[in-house]
């Protein structure tokens, strides 16, 4: 038997105000997408909001279904808007806010299992690293170079 390290590599900022001006107006952006977001059910807000290669923000909220397997989480909502409507732009960087909605949440929330595949597609798909930054509704925020950080053994097209 052998063994494997497997180191990740994360920013983490005290809060918002740290981040330069574009990325902080971004992100300013995903806490302004998460107050729209549809949750009746988990009652738990998520806001993203992606920068595209040709300066496009694109906006995404979770919207949630009784059918709670037809809902989907606002970084794919958001993913897959830019891919239908801007199919040859590339993602350069995704910015999450997430929090109950009855209280404020300090603890940087990740995307999901789900939405890491999907944002592990589009960044094979243009061979550019994704940068991703994520928060609570305040507090810290963190920021990793590639989603390799979040998901170090991808499911690739080539594996199939």
């Amino acid at each position: 038997m052998k063994q494997i390290t497997i180191t990740t590599t994360f920013s983490v900022y005290d809060s918002l105000e740290e981040l330069n001006k574009e990325d902080k107006k971004i992100m300013l952006q995903a806490i302004e997408a998460r107050k729209k977001a549809y949750a009746p059910y988990s009652k738990f807000s998520v806001g993203t909001a992606v920068l595209l290669d040709n300066n496009e923000v694109i906006l995404g909220a979770n919207q949630e279904n009784a059918a709670y397997p037809s809902g989907l989480c606002a970084e794919r909502v958001a993913i897959f808007y830019a891919g239908a409507n801007y199919p040859n732009a590339k993602v350069l960087k995704l910015f999450i806010s997430a929090s109950p909605q009855d209280r404020e949440l300090e603890d940087p929330i990740p995307p999901c299992g789900s939405c890491r595949q999907s944002i592990a597609e589009y960044e094979m798909k243009q061979d550019v690293e994704i940068e991703i930054y994520f928060m609570g509704s305040k507090g810290k925020v963190y920021h990793s170079n590639s989603l390799k950080n979040l998901l170090p053994f991808l499911f690739e097209k080539k594996h199939l």
